[in-house]
């Protein structure tokens, strides 16, 4: 539990630290193009697709573990300038965590397996040529829920029975990561910092899962053309 409130707390540092950076950027390097093969900034479409490390913070569980999960979909990036281009996107994206339970509901350890629909949009700003950082947020709405009961003394079965209809649908958060562009290639990396509570209040899904969020760093890798 330490060491994961210790992990949030630096990614939310790494987001404060990269907001800064995000503001002074453009006027220290607004000469830069979007890639070194790419003197003028053009629109381009495309896909991409990564993984999630994923989790939920939990206030009322003994344990929490990252979650590895997937994204896909597609992309635009739209210039505004040669320093910054709006990038909307489309995303099918896995959340959720693995919990074990010591409380008062009873013990057990479950995998929470929550599926998204994501519409991330962020300002990319080119810092130097082939590299650039992003911020933004995203909305994204609930489409499938599991959860897997991996171990349990039988005393709250009841959680594996929880579906999407049990939680909030819509998300929204905060994003910030960066990227490397190499001709038509993009790789990149992010951190989604939720704003809703996953469960809902008054339901079970609320009871077990308190106030918690999602939390997802993505690791990715597109194509633009």
């Amino acid at each position: 539990m330490l060491i994961m409130k210790s992990c949030n707390r630096k990614l939310r540092n790494g987001m404060l630290a990269l907001g800064l950076a995000i503001l002074i950027a453009p006027g220290v390097f607004a000469q830069e193009p979007q890639t070194a093969s790419e003197p003028t900034p053009t629109t381009k479409f495309g896909i991409k697709g990564g993984v999630n490390l994923t989790n939920l913070y939990v206030s009322d569980v003994k344990d929490e573990n990252m979650k590895v999960g997937f994204n896909a979909g597609v992309f635009a990036k739209v210039p505004m300038s040669r320093v910054v281009s709006l990038q909307p996107e489309l995303l099918y994206s896995q959340k959720g965590s693995k919990l074990t339970y010591d409380n008062v509901f009873g013990s057990g350890e479950y995998r929470f397996n929550l599926n998204y629909v994501e519409l991330p949009l962020s300002l990319v700003f080119n810092v130097a040529k082939n590299f650039n950082l992003h911020a933004g947020g995203y909305a994204s709405y609930l489409v499938g829920a599991n959860i897997k009961q991996l171990k349990s003394n039988g005393d709250i079965n009841t959680i594996a029975d929880l579906k999407a209809d049990d939680f909030n649908r819509f998300d929204f958060g905060l994003l910030g990561g960066l990227g490397v562009d190499v001709d038509n290639f993009t790789i990149g990396a992010r951190y989604n910092y939720g704003l809703r509570d996953v469960g809902k209040s008054g339901n079970l899904s609320g009871n077990v899962t308190s106030d918690s969020k999602n939390s997802a760093v993505s690791v990715y890798l597109g194509f633009g053309f």
